[in-house]
């Protein structure tokens, strides 16, 4: 069989799962997502000497560090990842919440209900994490998921998607609603995307690359996931100790994801006195700064370029400005940033109510580091991506973005 047909076949046996997915009880998901978070643990040796095939095979192709630092699991990791499936599992289902509802005026009864996509396709890059978070919210919002993981992790998606599919074995639900796309060139990767008809919709997560590859390529409705050029503003009026302290989390707590911020700016009107503390204690921590003329004057600060101001570094590197005020960071954020997080630190209430407004972007932080924007911060669960489009989800998506609606409209003989 050709990649084509190899994917439409998965596909077509999860269109065929989804039907009984999507009228599947709370207690039957629930039941499905614990026993795949037993079966992670209960596999761990399986899953980890897989995932050490994917590093060690990384590591000698000169993959980057902060790279293979997304790739890698350990036991902490797929702790995580199992506790992030019971976390799911005491979610309230999404499915069959009423959105609004009214009688009309001729007597019939309306009801808008949340009810399952289908199918949806998963594209991604490196984190198998990953893997496990899009079965699991995509089951518990009644979805059956098909997984295209990267080449660089075929090896532990294999063996996380073996141990869940074991699990679902014996839970009542068809094996079938968590399947792995076959093939592991790009002919596999488009004949997902053009799988319309069988896949309701794909979410892309990973680079600015692959991302614009499934919107442009793809025939199957996309939602878009965004890289993540997130800026932090330290306003005039900022608590100065403060805000040093969220710069630092922010840039330094975890590089490789798309939450940690890329870019810094500062209100002239405390440059003399933050600037020193902030180059200090960001090249302590091993931070690269590619500073305007202002860090310039800071030894180890390399001259910023456009491109720094549009990149998504994911390792110990930011690039840094200093404003006028406001509406200098605004205008610099609006140029520059992918939509992703912004922060602003500052105490004065109309410069942050101004920020707040100005600024467009799925998430604004005030007084709060960037990595707050992540699903599970938000007490959502483990969530299957960030959207930085402004149609259906933006921000962290949860369980109710993993749903579509339908109309129920009761009546009693009612003719028109």
């Amino acid at each position: 069989m050709s990649s084509e047909e190899d994917v439409r076949a998965v596909a077509g046996r999860a269109r065929a799962a989804s039907h009984d997915l999507a009228t599947a009880t709370r207690a039957t998901k629930d039941a499905a997502l614990h026993a795949m978070a037993d079966a992670l643990l209960t596999s761990a040796p399986e899953v980890l000497a897989a995932n050490a095939e994917d590093v060690a095979r990384a590591e000698s192709g000169g993959t980057p560090a902060n790279i293979v630092d997304r790739l890698r699991l350990d036991d902490s990791r797929l702790a995580a990842m199992a506790q992030g499936l019971r976390d799911v599992a005491a979610l309230p289902d999404p499915v069959g919440e009423v959105l609004r509802g009214s009688t009309l005026a001729n007597g019939l009864e309306l009801r808008q209900v949340r009810v399952p996509f289908g199918v949806v396709g998963m594209i991604y890059e490196a984190r198998p994490n990953v893997t496990a978070d899009a079965a699991g919210i995509c089951l518990k919002a009644g979805n059956a998921v098909l997984l295209r993981g990267s080449s660089s992790a075929r090896s532990s998606n294999a063996a996380i998607v073996t141990a869940m599919r074991g699990a679902l074995a014996g839970s009542g639900l068809p094996e079938d609603v968590v399947q792995l796309v076959p093939g592991e060139t790009h002919d596999s990767v488009k004949a997902l995307m053009r799988a319309r008809g069988l896949v309701d919709v794909l979410i892309p997560r990973g680079g600015a690359g692959l991302i614009r590859r499934v919107v442009e390529e793809s025939t199957v409705p996309v939602i878009e996931t965004g890289v993540g050029n997130c800026h932090v503003y330290v306003d005039a009026s900022a608590d100065l100790e403060q805000a040093l302290a969220i710069v630092l989390n922010s840039k330094t707590h975890r590089t490789s994801v798309c939450n940690a911020a890329e870019s810094l700016l500062v209100h002239e009107d405390v440059a003399d006195e933050f600037l020193p503390l902030a180059v200090e204690a960001l090249q302590d921590a091993g931070v690269l700064i590619h500073g305007d003329s202002a860090f310039a004057e800071y030894d180890d600060v390399v001259p910023v370029t456009d491109e720094d101001h549009a990149a998504e570094f994911l390792a110990l590197e930011i690039s840094a400005a200093v404003v006028t005020d406001v509406e200098g960071a605004i205008a610099h954020i609006r140029r520059w940033s992918s939509g992703h997080t912004e922060a602003i630190l500052a105490r004065d209430q109309a410069t942050i109510r101004r920020f707040v407004a100005a600024v467009d972007s799925a998430a604004v932080m005030v007084n709060a580091s960037t990595r707050f924007t992540d699903g599970g911060e938000f007490g959502f669960g483990a969530e299957i991506g960030i959207s930085t489009q402004k149609l259906h989800a933006r921000g962290p998506m949860g369980l109710p973005e993993m749903t579509s609606s339908k109309y129920v409209v009761v009546g009693e003989g009612h003719v028109r």
